[in-house]
């Protein structure tokens, strides 16, 4: 009897131990890894602030996502030249294009007998170089006056009085300075218009450039929306000198590109938001609606100080019809002359201001960055005639 006590005490102890090492953690047999496959790097162009700000925030307060322009690795933003004085730096480039009318006018006015023939030859030159029938007549006229006073032709006497005539037919009294300082606390806007092609989008870059030359910070509205490359075009130009530029989706309502353009410059305080817009000439009627619902839309916020018309130099008598359409629908400013360094015909600088009333206050000389220059009508002429 004892025996079989012993027996069933030895049989619970063994229950109750067995018991004790099969629950005590970590002695289970351990689980095999569970593999997973390995998650490609998906390449960035960078961590927005935004973003990092997302990630640190709990599940439930994190923003919706944002779309935005991917942030281009390595742009270097860039210290243009001031705009004083380009017009002289780039010289050359209107000395090449100009210089052959300006060696013939002396030439000719050089010769030891002017006659009727000669004058007549010089008006042709004149017309010639797309300053217009009037005003060329007007100069031959006031020369061959001037001349005959003067009795003797010396090269250098010549060139003082054509220089003399030229500079008083582009017009010396023009008020050619870009309006582009802010007012108060609102900053300076500037409306950059005309025909698609024109380069019209390339000058608003390059005048961002002078601005920033100048010491000036500037802010690009991309209100051009119906060609996607005019944005994507802009936003390079911005790049480069560190100039924000407001854009919306193709196809988007240009006036509002402009208005949020316009807020976006008051809140940073920059000093001059330059909007460029369509350049669409399909009937004026639509051009007069688009182009006015921009300037107002514009006005609620700031004044526009300046509305630049762009017109290409090459183009003559057409650039000039297309000049007369954008003056009947929106109140033009300035005039653009692009492309200068690509035509003889300089004369265009007289016959579209005279056309238009309003002077040429910057010029294109050149597909370089920095080859927009305020226009200055003496060194103009200086490199027109070359040395005496």
């Amino acid at each position: 009897m004892e025996y079989l006590i012993l027996i069933a005490g030895l049989a619970v102890v063994a229950l109750v131990i067995g018991g004790v090492v099969f629950l005590r953690p970590g002695r289970r047999k351990p689980s095999p890894p569970v593999e997973h496959a390995e998650r490609p790097e998906v390449p960035r162009t960078g961590t927005t602030v935004l973003e990092k700000e997302d990630q640190a925030a709990p599940p439930a307060e994190r923003a919706p996502p944002v779309e935005e322009a991917p942030v281009r690795p390595g742009v270097e933003i860039e210290q243009p030249p001031p705009g004083a004085g380009r017009l002289v730096r780039l010289r050359a480039r209107l000395a090449r294009s100009q210089n052959a009318f300006g060696k013939t006018l002396l030439g000719l006015l050089s010769r030891d007998t002017l006659d009727d023939d000669a004058w007549e030859e010089i008006e042709d030159t004149l017309i010639g170089a797309d300053i217009g029938v009037a005003v060329s007549r007007q100069i031959t006229e006031a020369l061959r006056t001037r001349v005959q006073v003067l009795g003797t032709r010396s090269v250098e006497e010549v060139r003082a009085l054509l220089k003399e005539e030229l500079v008083k037919q582009i017009g010396p009294d023009f008020d050619r300075a870009v309006r582009t300082e802010p007012h108060g606390d609102k900053p300076a806007v500037v409306m950059v218009v005309g025909v698609n092609g024109t380069g019209k989008t390339t000058t608003t870059g390059k005048l961002a450039r002078v601005l920033v030359g100048d010491g000036r910070t500037v802010l690009l509205g991309a209100a051009d929306t119906f060609r996607a490359a005019a944005a994507d075009q802009l936003q390079t130009w911005g790049e480069r000198v560190g100039a924000e530029v407001v854009r919306k989706e193709e196809g988007a309502d240009p006036a509002s590109v402009a208005f949020d353009a316009v807020k976006r410059g008051i809140e940073s305080k920059v000093d001059t938001v330059i909007v460029d817009t369509a350049g669409r000439l399909h009937t004026k009627t639509g051009l007069m609606d688009e182009l006015g619902k921009v300037k107002r839309v514009i006005e609620k916020q700031a004044a526009v100080g300046e509305v630049l018309l762009v017109l290409d130099a090459t183009t003559g008598q057409n650039g000039m019809q297309q000049a007369r359409v954008f003056a009947e629908v929106v109140n033009i400013t300035g005039i653009v002359l692009t492309k200068l360094d690509g035509t003889a015909k300089g004369g265009i600088v007289v016959q579209v201001q005279r056309e238009l009333g309003v002077p040429v206050k910057l010029v294109g000389l050149g597909e370089g960055p920095d080859d927009l220059a305020p226009f200055e009508p003496e060194a103009f002429v200086d490199a027109i005639l070359g040395d005496a």
